[in-house]
């Protein structure tokens, strides 16, 4: 299991489609990785084929490393809550099933109490009604090699153009002083 580890901390975040949460990520500044995988499921490393299967369990997940010196674990989660819909079961947008879950999967007791708090906040905010679930990191596995940095290598591609690049561009403005220079 990643966590903190000196100048750096890892956190496991399913969001939806592993393509948008990653593509946010991989703009932010302080973040220094972004992999795309499955996690939180029963079988050893699934295929993508499996996971959307809806019969491993699993969550499309993208785990983060960044160094909190320059961004802190409360505004990776920030910005986690800004770019997904925290109040929709299994789903996101079109993208429906159990792997399109809200999850935050901590790899310690600090991230856990942190991830705690702001799910409580962000659940007051939203009347009560989030349900991403809170748990420990488990059976994590990479993503294929296709789907890393997706986004980056597939920015026409209709997805990535209609549901990619807006969450991308509502985290620009919501977070401009967050954006990793060009």
């Amino acid at each position: 299991m990643a966590g903190n580890t000196g100048n750096s901390e890892t956190i496991t975040l399913g969001g939806g489609c592993f393509w948008c949460v990653e593509a946010v990520y991989e703009r932010v500044r302080g973040v220094t990785a972004v992999e795309s995988g499955y996690a939180n499921g029963e079988a050893e490393n699934p295929s993508y084929e499996h996971v959307c299967s809806g019969r491993t369990g699993h969550a499309e997940v993208v785990r983060v490393t960044f160094d909190p010196g320059q961004i802190s674990l409360r505004e990776v989660l920030e910005i986690f809550f800004v770019v997904h819909d925290p109040t929709t079961l299994n789903r996101q947008g079109n993208d429906v099933g159990t792997q399109y879950r809200s999850g935050i999967y901590f790899h310690d007791a600090e991230q856990e109490r942190i991830a705690r708090e702001v799910i409580a906040e962000v659940d007051r905010h939203h009347g009560g009604r989030v349900v991403t679930e809170l748990l420990p990191e488990q059976n994590y596995s990479r993503a294929e090699d296709y789907h890393q940095h997706y986004f980056a290598n597939h920015p026409g591609q209709g997805y990535c153009a209609f549901v990619v690049a807006p969450k991308v561009e509502k985290f620009r403005k919501t977070f401009a002083s967050r954006v990793k220079a060009a």
